[in-house]
């Protein structure tokens, strides 16, 4: 099954995307069931205070981010314009144009996730600033400290 909409979510711009259903390979369906609860929304951690984690994501051409679960309300900016395949806990698989200055918000009631990873399918670097709110519904997922930025002196 295949689906192409579109999405208003830049001041009325619409912006084409195409929604499909269909099998995973292999190598993307294990990913998927271990890291189910991946809490690293971001390749970089870059701040992080008791009220908000704030997250950097930076793809090359061909890189992906892997599979991580969202549990906390949230926004992400698109720094830069490109195109991005994701494959959703849904079963579907979703490309998408972002434009630079793209936003999107989105909320978690208790219980309430999404899993998905991120594909940089443009021939651009794709960059992207998300913020988690650590006063959701949900409790924060743990993450590793090799994923915070470190001073630099």
């Amino acid at each position: 099954m295949s689906l192409t909409t579109t999405d208003n979510s830049i001041g009325g711009v619409e912006q084409a995307m195409r929604i499909e259903r269909v099998p995973w390979n292999a190598e993307i369906a294990a990913e998927f069931e271990r890291n189910q609860y991946n809490g690293c929304v971001g390749t970089e951690l870059v701040s992080e205070t008791e009220r908000v984690r704030v997250w950097m994501i930076h793809l090359a051409p061909g890189e992906r981010i892997a599979f991580h679960r969202h549990v906390l309300n949230y926004f992400w900016t698109a720094v830069t314009t490109g195109r991005g395949r994701q494959h959703m806990h849904d079963g579907t698989t979703v490309e998408k144009t972002y434009l630079a200055g793209e936003t999107r918000h989105e909320n978690y009631e208790l219980g309430e996730y999404k899993i998905h990873d991120l594909e940089n399918i443009g021939d651009t670097e794709l960059v992207f600033t998300t913020v988690e709110f650590l006063d959701s519904a949900n409790q924060a997922l743990a993450v590793p400290d090799n994923v915070r930025r470190t001073a630099k002196s």
